[in-house]
């Protein structure tokens, strides 16, 4: 080790430590606005009260409580809202770049249209007039309406990640005689995909936390099992700090799993 590494290394190590110092004085700083303010309302925490609305265990038999059924509901309404969200999305990426120009308004005017109104006005049209036209329940269109919303911010992320492809990939695949959809199908989407899986994983987070606005419309998902069971016991701070945690648990799960799967992924081709 030479001697000019020393006071590098020095540096880097108070660094560290005023790093650490940084986060423990942010954690405890919360921390102590939370038991001021509990305080402060004279609030009786039951923290002991909350497993049994995640679980209980009967004769050797798991039951889920109301928040993990809530839970499931929110990882079924994310699902298939995703499913959609990305055929929406991707139909309308593809329509902006075709040479219809009926296509390319049709596309165009859905995604100014749906990026800039609110969800919630979007999840109310879509329930208290689209759901009753086409007969559908309360579940079926709070996906659809997420979809919707998501889907246009999809469309933006699968047109840039589409047009990020050099050009000299579009001419090779014309040059071996394919057509324009076989090209997108073969060589472009899937060089795409590593392009666009980084903000598609925001947009699914985004997606998570925008599902907790279908409980307006009842739909028994885990924001509304929560609000119930705040209704029921006044256990304020212990149950919206459960369904947050809950909330984390889930947007970083699907975090480490697309970092997973971006490792494993091939590289788009960098050549023109």
């Amino acid at each position: 080790m030479s001697i000019s590494t020393i006071p590098r290394l020095r540096r880097r190590r108070w660094r560290r430590a005023f790093d650490t110092l940084a986060f423990l004085a942010v954690l405890s700083g919360l921390g102590w606005l939370i038991v001021e303010g509990a305080g402060a309302l004279h609030y009786n925490w039951q923290w002991y009260r909350i497993p049994q609305y995640l679980y209980r265990i009967e004769d050797d038999v798991f039951y889920a409580g109301p928040l993990l059924r809530g839970l499931g509901v929110t990882l079924e309404l994310t699902g298939w809202s995703l499913l959609l969200t990305v055929f929406f999305g991707l139909a309308a990426a593809l329509l902006q770049r075709s040479t219809s120009w009926a296509g390319h308004a049709v596309a165009r005017i859905y995604v100014e249209i749906v990026r800039n109104t609110p969800l919630l006005v979007q999840l109310y049209l879509v329930y208290f007039i689209l759901a009753p036209i086409l007969g559908l329940d309360r579940f079926v269109a709070a996906v659809l309406a997420l979809a919707i919303f998501e889907g246009a911010f999809a469309a933006e992320i699968f047109r840039a990640g589409i047009e990020a492809i050099p050009g000299g990939q579009w001419e090779a695949g014309h040059a071996l005689g394919l057509s324009s959809p076989k090209v997108h199908r073969f060589i472009i989407l899937p060089q795409a995909i590593r392009l666009v899986l980084p903000p598609l994983t925001g947009l699914a987070v985004s997606l998570i936390k925008h599902s907790a606005l279908v409980s307006v419309i009842a739909v028994a998902d885990l924001t509304t099992e929560g609000r119930n069971l705040i209704a029921d016991t006044f256990m304020t701070f212990e149950l919206w700090f459960t369904v947050a945690a809950l909330y984390l648990a889930l947007t970083t799960s699907l975090s480490l799993l697309v970092s997973w799967l971006e490792r494993r992924l091939p590289a788009p081709s960098a050549g023109h």
